[in-house]
């Protein structure tokens, strides 16, 4: 496995929830989201550089039967803007039940849906990078 902080981005049309590895490419911990818009790109790449990460993995939303609908379309365009503005690797992977997940866990954590809201998009941003670096380090040990 690659050493280096790993980010990656849960891609929505309000806010674009962020999470982080640690170095070594264990863990995942979330990060405060950004607001959706072209101001995203410059925090994004900011955190780039803050926590000098080696890649960014962002959610591709498909329909359960794997199908891409209006928000894969949606976060590939993302993607295709943000390669424009950072020099790290960009790579997509599926992010099915991602934020049914992370709902479940804050849930579990005593949190409602209503007071949940505000972190939802980031947990499902660590979600999605725990998934992909347990399955790189599965995959390796092999």
């Amino acid at each position: 496995m690659r050493r280096g902080v790993r980010l990656a981005c849960d891609v929505g049309s309000v806010r674009i929830g962020i999470a982080r590895s640690d170095p070594s490419g264990l863990m995942a911990v979330p990060l405060e989201a950004v607001k959706a818009g072209e101001g995203a790109f410059a925090q994004v790449l900011g955190l780039v550089h803050e926590y000098e990460a080696i890649e960014i993995v962002v959610g591709l939303p498909l329909s359960m039967d794997g199908t891409e609908g209006k928000a894969a379309g949606l976060a590939r365009a993302w993607v295709d803007a943000l390669c424009t503005s950072v020099t790290v690797p960009v790579r997509m992977v599926d992010e099915r039940l991602t934020t049914v997940q992370a709902q479940r866990g804050l849930h579990a954590a005593g949190r409602s849906t209503r007071t949940s809201r505000a972190v939802i998009d980031s947990a499902s941003a660590v979600v999605l990078l725990q998934s992909d670096l347990d399955a790189e380090r599965a995959r390796e040990s092999k």
